[in-house]
């Protein structure tokens, strides 16, 4: 089974990635399940109902997030309305929404997708670790094909995730960071492994940001209004072959493909 896992979609420039890409590697890769970040979605912070649809629209299957979910504030109104929208499963139970789903990819296979929150330098929340054995030991009821978005920043953290879950997974995938990294393999276990599958938006900018709006934020320490840039728009993710008979991971590869202007 190939599963395309797309990177943090930044605004309006990475909808437009979105649009102009999944089709196309949808056919060309042969690809049966497309997930996505969605947390960034709209104007950098938070997503809307409107994009959802949007991104749904566009042959996304499963939309996972992060710290950014609530962003705008309409989210905690609809986000009970999508099964396959989804916000850290380490989040308060009490919080709208779901941390997993199990979807049907066709051709009789069931894909499970946990999206978790780390905690180094991150928003309190329950310990991911701890939320993901609970969460997979139920998922495995299910499907043996289970994919992690674990939104976090700190790389060790991350990495440390992977080795937990090495055997347990098909897949644990970093997010957040923004920044694709080169560090792609496949566990002992079976587990394909990324620390960061990096940003689906402009590329001239500070992970996504306008970078004359970030520096001066450097240089002077005070607060600014981050407003998404415009140029040099990239698609970046991974592509994931598993095998669906057992769950583990055949490939892991990286994609990143640029918008022409």
């Amino acid at each position: 089974m190939k599963i395309l896992f797309i990177g943090d979609i930044v605004g309006r420039p990475g909808r437009r990635a979105i649009n102009e890409f999944v089709p196309s590697l949808i056919a060309e890769k042969k690809i049966d399940m497309v997930i996505a970040n969605c947390e960034n979605s709209a104007a950098g912070f938070g997503v809307t109902k409107e994009i959802v649809d949007e991104l749904f629209g566009n042959r996304i299957d499963i939309l996972t997030s992060g710290n950014h979910i609530w962003n705008k504030k309409e989210a905690l109104e609809f986000i009970n309305e999508y099964e396959t929208l989804l916000r850290p499963a380490n989040y308060p139970a009490t919080a709208p929404g779901t941390g997993a789903v199990v979807f049907s990819a066709g051709s009789s296979e069931y894909v499970a997708v946990l999206n978790l929150a780390g905690r180094i330098f991150m928003q309190p929340a329950e310990c991911p670790f701890v939320t993901a054995k609970k969460e997979i030991s139920a998922l495995k009821q299910k499907t043996k094909i289970i994919i992690v978005d674990f939104h976090a920043e700190a790389t060790s953290e991350k990495k440390a995730m992977g080795w937990y879950l090495d055997g347990e997974v098909s897949a644990v995938l970093g997010t957040h960071t923004h920044v694709q990294t080169a560090d792609e393999e496949i566990l002992p276990q079976g587990t394909a492994y990324i620390s960061d599958a990096g940003m689906t938006g402009p590329f001239d900018s500070v992970i996504g940001v306008k970078k004359e709006t970030i520096i001066e934020r450097f240089l002077t320490n005070v607060p600014n209004k981050f407003d998404v840039a415009k140029g040099d728009i990239r698609l970046q993710g991974v592509l994931l072959d598993i095998d669906a008979q057992s769950g583990r991971a055949n490939s892991i590869d990286r994609i990143s493909v640029k918008v022409d202007a």
